[in-house]
């Protein structure tokens, strides 16, 4: 089985409700956070940088990193064949500048949607978890 580790964000708006950064993945169609490879640009590149890369990539965002999710999330999947199984470091991030219209070609949707439809509009358990962890570490800084 081969293993991929990942880094991206949660990023949020402070507004009222808060919004959060949710993106449409362009090959599986599935409802997730930003996040990609670490190492992908740079063999050298740290998960925080990672987290920052792909959020302006996929998410057309850049923020604020406020600090790091307290879990590593993991699952595997399938990919022509073989069994990988993906570790990804998650940070919460607060929301400066940037348009989510401006993602990349590996998402065909981005954008700010309100707090209360983030865990519905979400597909897989993982980012679920990530979500959950991140309001609360949220909720615990204030």
């Amino acid at each position: 089985m081969k293993k991929n580790i990942a880094a991206g964000c949660l990023v949020y708006k402070n507004t009222m409700p808060l919004e959060w950064l949710v993106c449409k993945h362009s090959s599986h169609g599935g409802w997730v956070f930003p996040k990609g490879l670490v190492g992908d640009r740079s063999l050298d590149e740290s998960y925080e940088e990672a987290a920052r890369r792909e959020t302006k990539e996929e998410g057309g965002v850049e923020g604020k990193i406020i600090g790091k999710l307290p879990h590593v999330y993991t699952y595997t999947y399938q990919l022509e064949g073989e069994l990988i199984k993906k570790e990804v470091h998650y940070f919460l991030m607060l929301y400066e500048s940037g348009d989510p219209n401006n993602h990349d070609w590996e998402m065909s949707e981005a954008g700010f949607y309100p707090e209360d439809e983030v865990s519905d509009l979400l597909t897989y358990p993982a980012d679920k978890k990530a979500f959950k962890d991140a309001k609360k570490m949220l909720d615990d800084s204030h």
